[in-house]
């Protein structure tokens, strides 16, 4: 048996760039964190005592005989990309799907993680980033960006560059003060709406116009501004509050579906309160709202959020790893 743990990420700044059209010809940058909030898959070889040969357990129960039968596309291309048969896959998660934190990228890094200790095999970090872009992408062909399954494999507070020959991951060098600092000033909040994030991206990328780009370009450059601020001790650190406004305005432009009138009076509604800014999380349409609140008027904000779901979280650097290993006696049928 084997058991996965997968962080979800939290995108700050630079999300949209990480888009392969778009990044390949302008290149593309984001600023993302990993938090303590996670997805697990329990992966183990099916006893033959059934009359079916696979069994996945996530929102719903499949339980079939021939792969090409599972409904679920991500399991489903997973399965036969590794050659994997006659498993029992659980999933479990801490927050709901679709809700902006990249969870269908971590839950497919933490099942092809899983599916490798299966074999007994070793994956890296960048191969687990790698493999889940190709699953999502290309073999479920998913509308969407490559940064959720980068953050959910290396884990951690990073700068992800991306151009036309890949992506880099650098870790942010930022002091323990000044990140728990800016822990303790982001407060999260579940809006109650989820979403595809693919339909999203899909019905975002009709407007592929040049004012667009023109937005993303300066989203990219919001990067830049962003890291200079974490990472200067010089400077203001209220100024990442300010930046996320800013690139929070100018992602509502980059397409229609990004936000919704509910959304955009809850936002204004935190601003009213006192925070210095904040933005939607993932790819638009509903989810978390993280906003930046100085100490003093977070119990203001939280008051005019009450409506909403708080969640606390604490910042985390482990990415994804296998948190339980028993190897089984296993031979499949017709294998001698």
């Amino acid at each position: 048996m084997i058991i996965t743990k997968t962080p979800f990420r939290m995108s700050f700044f630079g999300g949209g760039t990480d888009m392969e059209d778009y990044f390949k010809a302008n290149g593309g940058a984001v600023l993302s964190t990993t938090f303590d909030k996670y997805c697990y898959v329990n992966v183990r070889h099916l006893p033959r005592f059934f009359d079916y040969s696979t069994e996945l357990s996530y929102s719903k129960t499949e339980r079939v005989t021939d792969i090409d039968d599972i409904q679920h596309p991500a399991i489903r291309n997973a399965m036969k990309m590794l050659d994997m048969h006659e498993i029992r896959l659980t999933y479990e998660a801490d927050l709901p799907a679709r809700s902006g934190l990249g969870t269908s990228s971590s839950f497919a890094v933490g099942m092809l993680n899983a599916f490798y200790a299966l074999k007994g095999k070793y994956a890296d970090k960048k191969k687990l980033a790698d493999e889940a872009i190709h699953l999502e992408r290309v073999l479920c062909n998913e509308a969407g960006g490559w940064q959720d399954q980068i953050a959910a494999s290396f884990g951690g507070f990073n700068r992800i560059n991306f151009d036309s020959d890949g992506y880099e991951v650098l870790p942010l060098i930022i002091s323990p003060e000044r990140k728990e600092k800016l822990n303790n000033n982001l407060l999260m909040f579940f809006t109650g709406f989820t979403r595809f994030s693919s339909e999203v991206q899909r019905a975002n990328n009709v407007s592929g116009t040049e004012d667009k780009r023109l937005k993303l370009k300066k989203m990219y450059d919001l990067v830049n501004d962003a890291e200079t601020v974490l990472t200067d001790k010089s400077q203001d650190l209220d100024d990442f509050g300010r930046l996320l406004d800013v690139t929070w305005r100018l992602k509502k432009g980059t397409g229609s579906a990004i936000s919704t009138g509910s959304i955009d009076e809850l936002y204004e509604k935190g601003l009213s309160a006192g925070a210095l800014g904040g933005k939607l999380l993932g790819a638009g349409g509903g989810g978390f709202l993280v906003f930046y609140v100085q100490p003093e008027k977070q119990s203001a904000v939280r008051e005019a959020m009450k409506d909403l779901m708080y969640i606390p979280f604490k910042f985390e650097n482990g990415g994804t790893r296998v948190i339980h290993y028993s190897p089984e006696e296993f031979e499949l049928k017709g294998v001698e």
